[in-house]
């Protein structure tokens, strides 16, 4: 059954199995344990959904900076508003945080061992793209003030944003909801926590 979806990105369906075999030689590791392959897979993808993401945020971000910089009001630039300097700041904080998080979380994905890595980043891969995905909520709703009316335009100068404000929250659905990353990063942290820890 092929199922509608607001994005065109990627094709989703509904699929069931039922009395399948399944050739030993075609087996990805070993019977029964099938979600452990998937499993294994959530880190890198949810990194690339939080670098995608934040691609998009700079990009809002850029248009943002532009069209204020652009537009007139009462014969002086929009850009010099304080107002809306500090909706733009704001912004660009939240990006570049995230880029910050990205940086830090991509230096130590490629000085470890993949075991090391699902070992010990899973929690802070979560929570990066967490963090990712409020930075765009921030990013959104400044730029529709920024952008106003245009900002409902999927053509001409608003368009990036407009596709942006209907889409972003589809990052804290794929990859795992944020409230379940938030509680898999702190499961994760208790992991490594002394049972005998005191304050």
């Amino acid at each position: 059954t092929k199922i509608k979806t607001s994005y065109t990105g990627a094709g989703t369906a509904y699929v069931t199995f039922e009395n399948v075999k399944v050739p030993v030689g075609n087996l990805l590791g070993k019977e029964n344990q099938g979600f452990a392959p998937i499993m294994a897979n959530f880190n890198h993808e949810r990194w690339s959904m939080a670098v995608g993401g934040n691609a998009l945020n700079r990009l809002v971000v850029h248009d943002c900076f532009v069209w204020l910089y652009r537009r007139k009001a009462f014969g002086k630039r929009l850009i010099h508003q304080p107002q809306l300097q500090e909706k733009l700041a704001e912004m660009i904080a939240y990006t570049e945080s995230v880029q910050s998080y990205i940086d830090i979380v991509t230096h130590r994905m490629n000085n470890m061992s993949y075991k090391d890595m699902s070992k010990y980043l899973a929690g802070s891969i979560s929570l990066l793209k967490n963090q990712q995905v409020e930075a765009s909520r921030v990013v959104s709703d400044n730029a529709i003030q920024i952008f106003g009316g245009r900002s409902l335009t999927a053509s001409g100068l608003g368009k990036n944003v407009e596709r942006f404000q209907r889409t972003f929250q589809f990052g804290a659905t794929l990859g795992g909801a944020s409230s379940v990353l938030a509680t898999q990063a702190i499961r994760h942290a208790l992991k490594f926590l002394p049972p005998d820890a005191k304050l």
